[in-house]
């Protein structure tokens, strides 16, 4: 790896800033990545629907499931780009069997639901690290960008869940109008299931095309917070720096040195030295004993008494500082052997304490599997209220207060009396006998005793500002198919003849009597 031909600019950065940058670097390489993926995961995601065709959420989960296999694929492409070396789609595809083969049943069961998942991938796929030497990394690691990665995780839940209901909506929403579909989601819930089995695999496809766009960003910017934290740790940006001082002063060097050589051959000779060493200064000879020596013990001083003075000097303060440990410590082990036993209480108690110092790393797990816990909680009360929704609501209607309401009944309506004591004991042989001579007179009788028993029996909130065909639509939420017919009939002939000065056929007379005496005298009995 040589870090002068990374393809992007190697500095510190925030975690955020470092998300960011894997972002960026999906979309440098989004058609190559997309592509690999789509290869990759439309296949299995037929082979699963074609085998669990019947239950088509199993073969959603089982997709869902091996995630973790597919994402060593673009973080292979990422690593291979972020150095110069791009890989082709035919290449990553042929790199992908032996990208599985490390550590895949981990990946899919303990380790398959840790927050900080594209963090760790890079630890295990890049540096090939496992066992003890894997957790000692990852906890170095986690130190600083934990918390981002698994942010980053749960912020990615949350997109994946609303890309794959936005592309439903917009699905629907691209249906045509004229297109009378039954969309009635209780018969959905209690209609056979074999007949919505291609919804059911529609929504799988759907869930399968926003992972082709999603999921390689995901595996981008975990990568991307994977490389910023070794940048922290292993000052790649300080070891840049000074390998472009060298590449800048290589240069400088060269000219230096040429010059002085140049100097050095138009310098005077000088005369060569006299090879006598009559003069020179002997070596002194070397003391065997050192310290010890007679000559060095014969002085005042000698070396034992400033040793025990030195070591006295040492003994008091400021140089004296003595520890109070309060917890539990192993010293050094000097004896050549230890009973077996001994040693295993040994390596337990030292197990727990270093579990007990990296408890940090587990923060994070932690946090997620409490944010599990409560969105679980809060699901199971949601489908308790969903479940008895009803009984609910007709406990909460016995229970609700009920403001007073004043509401005043209108006493005309399209400029028709509409009381009760202007209307004649009976409507349906009065409205017969005015039939003969005044038509017009009779359907009015009619109409305006139609509105006074909607207002007055049936409590339907009419207003002086309603119209005819505003009234229609209030009958039918009655729920009384005859009463809404009759209503029909009734203010279609009164409108065309009250506007259209059209009369009815004779045969209306007989129809509307009786249809009255029926449904609102005698209560809809025959």
């Amino acid at each position: 790896m040589r870090l002068t031909d990374a393809s992007v600019a190697i500095r510190p950065r925030t975690p955020w800033e470092a998300i960011d940058l894997g972002v960026l670097m999906a979309a440098r390489h989004r058609g190559l990545l997309m592509a690999s993926w789509a290869a990759v995961t439309l296949p299995v995601f037929a082979l699963l629907s074609a085998l669990l065709w019947q239950y088509p959420s199993w073969a959603m989960v089982v997709f869902w499931w091996l995630k973790p296999a597919y994402e060593r694929l673009p973080l292979y492409v990422l690593s291979r780009s972020l150095f110069g070396d791009t890989p082709t789609v035919k290449q990553a595809l042929r790199a992908f069997p032996g990208l599985l083969k490390p550590q895949l049943l981990a990946s899919l069961t303990w380790r398959r639901f840790s927050p900080t998942r594209s963090f760790d991938l890079p630890v295990l796929q890049l540096e090939g690290l496992k066992g003890q030497a894997r957790t000692q990394r990852l906890n170095v690691l986690a130190q600083r960008d934990a918390g981002a990665a698994t942010w980053l995780t749960l912020i990615g839940v949350n997109l994946e869940i609303a890309l794959w209901i936005g592309l439903g909506s917009l699905v629907y929403l691209f249906l045509p109008a004229q297109m009378e579909l039954d969309w009635d989601w209780q018969s959905l819930i209690n209609g056979d299931t074999s007949e919505w089995l291609w919804l059911e695999h529609l929504s799988n496809l759907f869930y399968m095309l926003l992972l082709i766009f999603w999921e390689p960003i995901y595996v981008a910017c975990g990568f991307t917070l994977y490389l910023n934290r070794r940048t922290a740790l292993e000052g790649w940006d300080i070891e840049l720096t000074f390998r472009r001082l060298r590449q800048r002063l290589t240069g400088v060097a060269y000219a230096l040195l040429l010059g002085f050589g140049m100097l050095l051959l138009h310098a005077p000779t000088p005369a060569l030295a006299d090879t006598d060493t009559s003069h020179s200064c002997p070596l002194p000879n070397d003391d065997p004993h050192g310290p010890e020596a007679a000559r060095l013990l014969a002085q005042p001083l000698t070396s034992e008494a400033s040793r025990t003075s030195v070591l006295a000097i040492l003994d008091e303060p400021p140089f004296e500082n003595r520890e109070t440990v309060t917890r539990w410590r192993f010293a050094d082990d000097t004896e050549q052997a230890q009973s077996e036993s001994s040693a295993d209480r040994t390596k337990a108690v030292e197990a727990l304490l270093e579990m007990i110092e990296n408890w940090s790393a587990l923060k994070g797990l932690a946090l997620f599997f409490e944010a599990l816990l409560w969105a679980l909680f809060i699901g199971i009360i949601a489908l308790v209220i969903w479940r008895y929704r009803e009984w609910l609501s007709t406990f909460a209607g016995r229970v609700r207060l009920r403001k007073p309401t004043h509401h005043e009944l209108p006493s005309q309506l399209f400029g028709l009396e509409v009381l009760p004591q202007s209307l004649p004991d009976d409507v349906a042989s009065t409205a017969e006998r005015l039939w003969l001579d005044d038509p017009r007179a009779a359907l009015g009788l009619l109409y305006r005793a139609l509105l006074s028993r909607l207002i007055h029996d049936h409590k339907l909130p009419l207003k002086s500002s309603h119209t005819e065909a505003e009234v229609l639509p209030l009958v039918d939420g009655l729920d009384d198919p005859e009463l809404s017919n009759f209503s029909q009939t009734l203010t279609r002939h009164w409108q065309n003849l009250a506007y259209g000065h059209r009369l009815p056929p004779a045969e209306l007379r007989t129809l509307l009597c009786d249809d009255w005496r029926r449904l609102i005298e005698h209560g809809g009995q025959p």
